[in-house]
């Protein structure tokens, strides 16, 4: 279900903006626009939604129009045109007092620099968002405090921030943003002004805090690995502000949109983003103990298969039998064996891993194994396969050639080695 809403959303700055909303139809680019009317194209005609409980990543480069965008869901910046629906209620029309409670109640922001309040300690800028709203000393001092310990600061209330890392000033923004408990939570670039180690720790902590709280965040950056980490979806703007393309960060590398954004991804290590459930996909199976090893062998040949998984009739993945296997013991019954049953060649060395798993978690795996990698989920319950050739094609669609091992024979120009004298 949308919680935000965006349609035919327009920021233009510059004198008359609205003249130049009809030159954007035209197919007029921004230099040219900039260049007739001296209005500077911002956000050119968005139009998508954003749902409960998801972090929906807005990226670009600089100048795309990304904190302008995010701005201007708060109003923050008024929009030129266009409506930005949040639970129904048009942002763009709201009257000061409205807008007001909604930035105080259903929004909050953490910005890019902390903007904390140098005399006052942690616990002072936590609560301070709650104070000026109002609200009794108590029971916004439980808030704070309970905001502080959710980001990992308690112990920390009573220093100035003058005395915390940059990590830990953020943490302070954050917990200011969080001490009213709101739904949507804004974060324009939070973690680019820290250095790479602390960026990848908040982002890690972020990620854990959104499995706690399940906000709708809006999270903007202009670093395309840090969204394919964060988002649950994400929005690519062009440098002219229109959106280019909006997907899961799979749809992103799979299936870009355009030639844009194509660029944007190339050199991204798709082994990160792409999962096992998205390689994988259903295989055959046969159910123990109803099935015997006629019908596992049907299956295989049915399949071009040279094995086959087995479940019980929970669809709990109890191992996989080989066609080797399989004909022996169909071979041994014909010769007067007697009728074996298959659990006497059921391999349960099997690896296993979730949908959600990312392939390059799963080449050590593929490596050291003959067979396919079983995809179950927390109960086991088998949900398809990952072959070993669909794991290293993935990962060789990652590599750069120049990084390939070449022989010293390749090198001299050589195609023989040396005899051993």
């Amino acid at each position: 279900m949308a919680i935000i809403e965006v349609n035919d959303l327009y920021k233009i700055f510059g004198p008359n903006p609205k003249r130049a909303i009809p030159l954007t139809k035209q197919g007029m680019t921004k230099a040219e626009i900039l260049k007739r009317t001296g209005c500077t194209v911002a956000i050119n005609d968005a139009t998508f939604s954003i749902e409960k409980q998801e972090t929906f990543v807005v990226m670009g480069l600089s100048g795309s129009g990304k904190s302008t965008f995010i701005r201007c869901l708060n109003r923050l910046i008024p929009p030129t045109q266009g409506d930005i629906l949040v639970d129904g209620e048009n942002v763009a029309t709201m009257d000061a007092e409205r807008l007001r409670e909604l930035r105080r109640y259903k929004m909050s922001m953490v910005f890019q620099h902390f903007g904390l309040l140098p005399h006052r300690n942690v616990l002072g800028n936590v609560e301070f968002g709650l104070e000026i709203s109002g609200m009794e000393k108590s029971q916004r001092r439980e808030k704070a405090q309970r905001a502080i310990e959710l980001v990992g600061l308690d112990g920390y209330e009573e220093s100035r921030t003058s005395e915390l890392s940059g990590g830990m000033q953020q943490r302070v923004g954050l917990a200011r943003a969080l001490a009213n408990d709101p739904e949507i939570l804004l974060m324009d670039e939070a973690f680019s002004a820290l250095d790479p180690l602390i960026r990848t720790q908040l982002q890690d902590e972020l990620l854990e805090l959104q499995a706690k709280m399940h906000k709708t965040v809006v999270f903007i950056t202009h670093d395309l690995d840090e969204a394919l980490k964060l988002g649950d979806r994400i929005a690519i703007l062009g440098p002219d502000g229109r959106v280019r393309q909006i997907g899961t960060p799979e749809e992103i590398l799979s299936r870009p949109a355009d030639e844009y954004v194509k660029a944007f991804v190339q050199n991204v290590d798709r082994t990160k983003v792409i999962t096992a459930g998205s390689a994988g996909g259903h295989v055959p199976s046969i159910i123990y103990p109803r099935d015997g090893v006629e019908a596992a062998i049907r299956v295989m040949e049915r399949n071009n298969y040279s094995t086959v998984f087995v479940t019980d009739a929970s669809r709990v993945l109890k191992g996989l039998i080989t066609i080797d296997d399989a004909v022996s013991l169909r071979k041994a019954e014909r010769q007067g064996a007697g009728k074996e049953n298959i659990a006497t060649i059921l391999h349960d060395n099997v690896y296993t891993t979730l949908a959600t798993t990312s392939i390059s978690d799963l080449l050590t795996a593929a490596i050291k194994t003959n067979y396919p990698i079983a995809i179950v989920d927390e109960e086991g319950v088998f949900h398809g396969a990952v072959s070993r050739a669909a794991i290293i094609a993935e990962v060789s669609k990652s590599s750069d050639n120049s990084a390939v091992p070449v022989q010293l024979r390749e090198i001299n120009g050589s195609d023989h080695s040396r005899e051993d004298e």
